[in-house]
């Protein structure tokens, strides 16, 4: 019995008070790492997969031309220009797995450009960027300065001026303290003023890279005009 009991046992050893069995993912590792080789694991391999799998889900979300720049395989392209169309829940499923297969086709570069193209996907671009300043510039100044309407208006003439107003009064009157010493408050018209000059300085793409008048209005919102 004695005997029997002894040869259920694993074979091992303990590596800093924890048991390692012979042949085990743990006991493989540390091997391979006695040995100094560069041979991944399978929990490093499957760690892998998953995060290409997901980064072929991602590439789904590519805008068409980050996807054109990447000149991908034809069979990944129309993988997934297929997943963005199918509505079948297995199909998609065998679809993706499919876009998962040819992302461990792909060369560590290709792969870069991919996570390269997301990120660039993700980030603002200057011309974003500054018109979120701005528009946060040209908020506080329409709400704080009676004056500051007229510049706006030639700024940006397809402005309604009208909504605008009655935004411009809506703010300044949710910001009024109800007590003496509160802090100012920005209701509901406080957003919607950022909104309104953030989508129409966005929509101006016609705006001169030069220093002239326009453009230094438009970058230097609290300067006369």
């Amino acid at each position: 019995m004695i005997l029997g009991l002894m040869s259920k046992l694993k074979k091992g050893y303990f590596v800093k008070g924890k048991f390692v069995a012979e042949g085990s993912e743990l006991d493989l590792e540390l091997k391979r790492e006695l040995k100094g080789t560069d041979t991944k694991s399978r929990t490093d391999l499957k760690r892998e997969s998953s995060e290409l799998q997901k980064v072929g889900e991602d590439l789904l979300t590519l805008r068409v031309e980050l996807m054109t720049r990447l000149a991908l395989p034809d069979k990944l392209v129309d993988a997934v220009a297929e997943a963005r169309r199918i509505t079948n829940f297995e199909g998609r499923r065998r679809l993706m797995q499919f876009i998962g297969k040819q992302m461990r086709l792909l060369g560590p570069e290709t792969l870069d450009a991919i996570r390269n193209a997301l990120v660039e996907q993700h980030t603002p671009s200057a011309q974003e960027t500054l018109a979120l300043h701005q528009a946060e510039v040209w908020r506080d100044r329409l709400i704080a300065d009676e004056d500051a309407m007229g510049p706006w208006i030639n700024l940006r003439p397809g402005t309604d001026a009208q909504q605008l107003r009655a935004l411009v009064r809506q703010a300044r009157k949710d910001a009024r303290p109800e007590k003496p010493g509160e802090a100012l408050r920005h209701g509901r018209a406080y957003r919607d003023i950022f909104q309104l000059v953030r989508e129409a300085l966005l929509s101006a793409n016609d705006i001169p890279e030069h220093d002239d008048a326009r453009s230094a209005a438009l970058h230097n919102p609290g300067a006369d005009t």
